[in-house]
């Protein structure tokens, strides 16, 4: 593996242990050349997964941008971390399991929209803002309306 600090493709692992939640391999490395220690995680892949955009582009799907969603919309809220996991690897293995390689941007949309409103509803209305692309006050407005009549 190629260390992150100084490019170099020597490095070696000096312990290795299952992550907490027994969804990938935590391994602790260390460069050979710049002695830089680093951390690394592995996962299982089932399969390649492309992402179909709106526009019809595609692009190779990234956990990293996934994870990137649920920081952003969970930021300063109140959720432990080891959930947000969890619920990342959950939509993952969905996602891995439908039997598709090209999925659609909205099913990933939708996947991360039913996870936030379990989890917090600060965090839901936050990435429902950006995903259902609110232009003004009333559409938070008629959102939240929404929300009260489905509980």
């Amino acid at each position: 593996m190629r260390c992150p600090f100084c490019g170099h493709e020597d490095t070696q692992v000096k312990d290795s242990r299952p992550s907490d939640d027994n969804a990938s391999i935590r391994r602790r490395r260390f460069c050979t050349n710049c002695g830089a220690r680093f951390t690394t995680f592995e996962r299982v892949q089932l399969r390649e997964l492309v992402v179909v955009k709106k526009n019809g582009r595609r692009e190779p799907f990234e956990r990293d941008k996934l994870a990137a969603s649920f920081t952003i919309a969970l930021r300063k809220r109140p959720v432990e971390a080891e959930r947000v996991e969890r619920v990342i690897n959950s939509i993952v293995r969905r996602l891995e399991s439908i039997g598709e390689s090209e999925i659609p941007a909205e099913s990933i949309g939708e996947l991360v929209m039913d996870a936030l409103a379990s989890l917090d509803q600060v965090a839901y209305v936050r990435y429902a803002s950006v995903y259902r692309n609110f232009r003004e006050a009333s559409d938070f407005r008629e959102f939240i309306g929404k929300l009260g009549t489905e509980e």
